[in-house]
């Protein structure tokens, strides 16, 4: 079973830039293609941003294009976010995901970690 610890969250003026992380463990973790996800208050839990098994293929939700970039350490069993530019909507908690294909939307697991809390005031 897949271990999942996201962590790098706080709080954030509109505009600043945080980074996440997340640490895998618990099986081939660079057989995955890996998956960002994010759940505001009062909203279903939402993809945010994906990258293949290898880490040279990324792909984004359209509100995060451009802003967030995705990016992965497989020696570290690692996937990184960096978040610039962020903007008080961005608000919410972040939590990781293997994805079962690149480009795909859904999560590998139905089950999560306890994600890392980011809050952008205006």
């Amino acid at each position: 079973q897949v271990q999942l610890v996201e962590s790098g969250g706080g709080l954030v003026q509109a505009g600043g830039s945080l980074r996440l992380s997340c640490a895998a463990s618990g099986r081939t973790f660079s057989s995955y293609a890996m998956g960002w996800f994010r759940q505001a208050p009062g909203k279903e839990r939402e993809f945010v941003a994906g990258i293949n098994s290898g880490g040279g293929r990324t792909y984004y939700t359209d509100s995060v294009k451009g802003r967030f970039t995705i990016s992965r350490d497989n020696a570290k069993n690692t996937v990184y976010l960096q978040m610039n530019s962020l903007k008080p909507e961005d608000t919410a908690v972040y939590y990781c995901n293997a994805v079962p294909w690149y480009g795909s939307s859904s999560p590998e697991y139905d089950y999560w970690g306890q994600g890392t809390q980011v809050t952008v005031s205006s």
